[in-house]
């Protein structure tokens, strides 16, 4: 919430408007008084990293009231505030679309009572509203996600994670209790991404005889190895009559027939607590700026809207229509109508629930399938890929194919180690780091014949390799050589995996939100030993190649001065400007600076140069620091986001994998030599697509391994205007204003 409140904070001011801030929630609207006070450009300094909201939240009894309505309408006209954006759930939205509707009425009546005249009356006819939605829950429909539901599921997951360990120490069966009254969002990513043995959602009750089920799955995981059990429930689990499940229940059921040692952990608000995760905190920017422009944009007749993400575009949304379409879900599941409840919640919970229930169990495959299929990590270690690794595998299981997993990459392939995996060799692979695999940057053509030979030797008819720019300019190598080695005519996928994020054919790679929340977190520390010692300019260096990605998001995220990359070209007039503008920020309360810069932005403005040029030109005004990230940024577990993406996206691969192979399957062998038998796929703005690497060479640079649009670079406005830099809005595309029916809600969203 604070990064959106800083947002439209700094954008209100950017356009030339008043901006108030109003504390405590529509109680202090309706209070008045000291509640609503002017802010400035300082106002939000400093709070992006703060979790909760500065300027306090309360729920208001009054304000459901007409009187209280009133008291609060003017207030608002006192202080001429035609505008107001409302950061909350679906309560405080529908409450702020009730006090636009009665606007006129309510000042008709504060003319009559003798408390405005009729001439402000006139003035301030007409009240703006535009919703951001609050809500960790991700319960609001029509909206890919809420502020604040990211960095729920990452508080989740450092939980699940931790008690983990413990209970493969002591054979342990946990029963987590998630929040989610009406709600089983956060339940079910959960669930997914931590690959848990058994999920209860408000949605989708469990079939009667439940228990029996439950017992006997837990049982088996154990019988075949499993030290642990994971059962998440979310706290408005119902069973089919909609009578509550409780977490105690669910323990004491384990304890009586199985005999297995259960613990019972409730998360309760520690998931609405901590520091938001850099999804949350970049969302949030963006939907501030966006909202502004709305309320710029927005007419008398324009509808109440809220402003929301779909991919990664800004939409907008009539309030009414989300709200309906919430309101519906939870008449469907009043109804029993379960099947409906889920459909309504949009496509991507469906898809998370169908994955889950995919990958939760091992079902026998129908048949053999004749298929083999080979998975490979390339390039660089990136958070996610064993998540791909083992969706994938398990999904290929469950379609009768023979998978095998190749160790160190390309290399491994030539020098055949190849072995064949089954549905529990990667048990526990989802929350780990790295590549447990292996991988190397060596391309095929170093090895093509030894590749080709152990591709006839093991039949291998299909190739999975995820990994980053290696493993795409791989599997360009494997099919430009299709023309010498007919075994390579076979179907080839690439999951981008990167945290440089610099693949053509994805707008986000596996392993990038990972490492921006790496370098945030590093960021946000330097920060805090900034603000200690005043007048300090740190100067921080982050990997990504030529890739400006990193390094752009990771500066929204921490409220960086600057962020120098590759694809912005810079010269030494603007680091002449930086210096300025830092220097005039030092004469403010806010004496420190951040400035991020991309390991390869500029031949010869490298990090050194910034730093002895920030140095001296400073003299006196302040003194400078660098510090060089490194390979913290490739490190560590993955995020919600990464595991829940990579899922997905092995799935994915593997169904379209197999349905190619079908396609090209002649009289007991496979031959593929299409251009579309070789793809990468990828998120391309608000849809999963895949697209042939031959297509993707020619808008490719390969000297800087980068693709040659990219959609990020948009954001650097952003960048640019919440550090007080004068712009040009010419450039910002608003968001268009879409529709929420039925029919939207099917269409599949990707995330």
């Amino acid at each position: 919430m604070n990064a959106a409140v800083r947002a439209v904070t700094r954008m209100g001011i950017y356009v030339g408007a008043k901006v108030f801030l109003i504390y405590e929630g529509y109680e202090g609207l309706v209070e008045g008084g000291e509640n609503i006070k002017q802010a400035n450009w300082l106002s939000v300094s400093n709070i992006i990293q703060l979790g909760g909201t500065i300027i306090g939240s309360a729920r208001c009894k009054a304000f459901t009231t007409r009187e209280g309505r009133l008291r609060a309408a003017r207030n608002l006209v006192q202080h001429g505030i035609t505008n107001l954006c409302v950061i909350g759930g679906d309560g405080s939205l529908t409450g702020a679309n009730i006090f636009r509707t009665e606007w006129g009425g309510l000042l008709e009546e504060l003319v009559r009572d003798g408390q405005i005249s009729e001439d402000v009356a006139k003035e301030y006819c007409h009240l703006n509203i535009v919703g951001l939605v609050g809500s960790i829950d991700n319960d609001f429909c029509g909206t890919d996600m809420t502020i604040g539901t990211d960095s729920a599921l990452h508080r989740i997951m450092e939980v699940i994670d931790a008690i983990t360990t413990t209970a493969q120490s002591h054979q342990r069966t946990f029963v987590l209790e998630v929040m989610g009254r009406h709600c089983g969002y956060l339940a079910l990513v959960s669930g997914l991404a931590s690959g848990a043995d058994w999920l209860f959602i408000p949605e989708s009750p469990p079939e009667d005889g439940w228990e029996d089920l439950m017992c006997e799955r837990l049982g088996e995981t154990r019988s075949r190895g499993s030290r642990l059990n994971i059962i998440i429930i979310a706290e408005g689990a119902i069973d089919r009559n909609g009578k509550p499940i409780s977490s105690n229940y669910v323990k004491d059921l384990v304890v009586r027939r199985l005999g297995f040692d259960t613990r019972v952990t409730v998360l309760g608000h520690v998931q609405r607590g901590g520091t938001p995760s850099a999804f949350d905190r970049v969302l949030s920017s963006k939907m501030g700026m966006e909202a502004v422009m709305a309320l710029l944009e927005a007419t008398p007749d324009t509808p109440a809207c809220v402003v929301s993400l779909s991919g990664n575009q800004s939409v907008r949304l009539p309030l009414m229509e989300c709200v309906q379409v919430t309101k519906d879900v939870q008449k469907a599941m009043d109804e029993k109508r379960f099947e409906e409840a889920i459909q309504l919640r949009g496509r991507s919970f469906e898809n998370n629930w169908n994955i889950y229930k995919l990958l939760a169990h091992q079902k026998p495959a129908q048949e053999k399938s004749p298929f083999s299929l080979a998975i490979l990590n390339v390039g660089a270690p990136a958070a996610g890929m064993n998540a791909a690794v083992r969706s994938a595998v398990r999904i290929g299981i469950c379609q009768g194919h023979t998978m095998y997993v190749v160790n160190d990459g390309f290399e491994g392939l030539s020098k055949g180690q190849i072995r064949e995996v089954g549905w529990h060799d990667v048990a526990g692979w989802l929350g780990r780091g790295g590549s447990m695999l292996g991988t190397k940057r060596t391309l095929p053509k170093t090895c093509m014949e030894k590749i080709v030979e152990n591709v006839r030797k093991f039949n291998i008819q299909a190739l999975l390799v995820i990994g980053g720019f290696e493993a795409y300019e791989g599997v360009l190598q494997l099919v430009e050589a299709r023309g010498q080695y007919e075994e390579l005519c076979i179907i080839m996928c690439v999951i981008p995996a990167t945290i440089s994020n610099n693949v053509p054919g994805t707008d986000f790679s596996l392993g990038s939100d990972t490492a921006v929340n790496a370098a945030m977190e590093s960021c946000d520390r330097i920060k805090q030993s900034a603000s200690g010692t005043k007048r300090r300019v740190f100067i921080v260096e982050t990997m990504g190649g030529y890739c400006g990605y990193l390094s752009t998001v990771t500066g929204i995220a921490v409220g960086a001065d600057a962020a120098y990359v590759y694809e912005d070209p810079f010269t030494i007039h603007d680091l002449k400007a930086n210096v300025e503008h830092l220097t005039d920020k030092m004469k403010t309360d806010i004496q420190r600076g951040l400035v991020l810069r991309n390991e390869k932005c500029h031949e010869h403005y490298t990090t050194e140069f910034l730093y002895n040029l920030y140095s001296s030109e400073g003299k006196g005004i302040f003194d400078c620091r660098i510090n060089v990230l490194g390979h913290l940024q490739q490190g560590g577990a993955p995020t919600p986001f990464d595991r829940n993406y990579s899922t997905k996206l092995g799935v994915k691969a593997v169904l379209w994998m197999s349905e190619k192979l079908q396609e090209v399957y002649r009289k007991g062998r496979v031959f593929a030599n299409s251009a579309d038998s070789a793809c990468v796929i990828g998120l391309r703005k608000k849809v999963v697509a895949f697209s042939p690497v031959t297509e993707l060479k020619k808008v490719t640079d390969f000297e800087h391994r980068l693709p040659q649009e990219q959609w990020w670079l948009n954001l650097r406005l952003m960048l640019k205007m919440l550090a007080n830099y004068q712009i040009s809005l010419t450039e910002y595309i608003s968001g268009k204003m879409e529709h929420v029916t039925r029919r939207t809600l099917s269409i599949e969203k990707g995330f």
